[in-house]
């Protein structure tokens, strides 16, 4: 599936990251640049510790 996710708070990023880890197609878009560059250099705005331990 191809999913576009507008915007990248906690809601719409741990969905997408979670859709992404299952194997979908994934594209994040959001207007906050500071945020986008955080994420461009492989870091997230958010913090999810489920993303951390498999289950």
């Amino acid at each position: 599936m191809r999913v576009c996710m507008i915007g990248t708070g906690y809601v719409s990023l741990v969905t997408g990251a979670s859709l992404a880890g299952i194997g979908h197609h994934v594209i994040c878009v959001d207007n906050n640049v500071a945020k986008v560059a955080l994420m461009q250099s492989g870091k997230s705005p958010i913090f999810e510790p489920r993303w951390l331990s498999p289950t």
